[in-house]
């Protein structure tokens, strides 16, 4: 019996316990999902520590929404499309830091216009390397919502709606990701503190 056959015969027992509240059941389900969602999570990303990141969110995901899961596919067919629906925004998250760290890094550019801008002291590696770091330690909504206000452009409204969440809840995180990105460069760099003085 395949891998995928084997957690279907279990899910068709753990799953309706689960669903009534039996927390033994949710816990062995999630148990022998881990294997099989890893798997698919690796083939989905390619990297070891993407897939576990992806299987953490998975196993959370099944454990809040699992009355979600209506019964009208096969359980693994399921699992197997939320497993690629986080690969898939796994993926956009590290593409919005490279367009964050190309962001910084063009206006690092533009802004070495003299000898004696301290913006010239910034190597453009050190840009990228600081700003993933920074986005690295956002919680992950905030990385949510700064992503989507500062590098899509979407308003506080259309960030709320995609959310799930009310505009001011998203203003909030948006005020408390910019905070934390604006600290964490300064701390690097200090000087350019005095470049936004009047």
């Amino acid at each position: 019996m395949s891998e995928t056959s084997s957690l279907e015969a279990a899910a068709a027992d753990l799953v309706p316990r689960a669903r009534s509240g039996d927390t033994f059941a949710l816990e062995q389900l999630l148990r022998r999902c881990r294997r099989t969602v890893y798997q698919w999570a690796l083939v989905q990303t390619g990297e070891a520590a993407d897939a576990d990141d992806v299987t953490q969110e998975v196993l959370v995901r099944l454990h809040t929404s699992l009355r979600r899961y209506g019964g009208r596919s096969r359980f693994t067919t399921w699992l197997y499309q939320v497993t690629r629906h986080e690969a898939l925004s796994l993926r956009r998250r590290l593409r919005s830091r490279l367009r964050l760290t190309e962001v910084i890094t063009q206006e690092a550019a533009v802004n070495t216009t003299t000898p004696s801008d301290p913006v010239e002291q910034i190597h453009a590696a050190s840009v990228a390397e600081l700003a993933q770091h920074l986005l690295r330690m956002l919680p992950r909504r905030q990385r949510e919502v700064f992503h989507l206000a500062d590098l899509e452009g979407c308003t506080t409204a259309e960030v709320a709606e995609r959310l799930g969440m009310s505009p001011v809840t998203a203003r909030v995180h948006l005020f408390h990701a910019r905070r934390a990105l604006r600290a964490g460069i300064l701390e690097r760099w200090p000087e350019l503190a005095e470049e936004t003085q009047p």
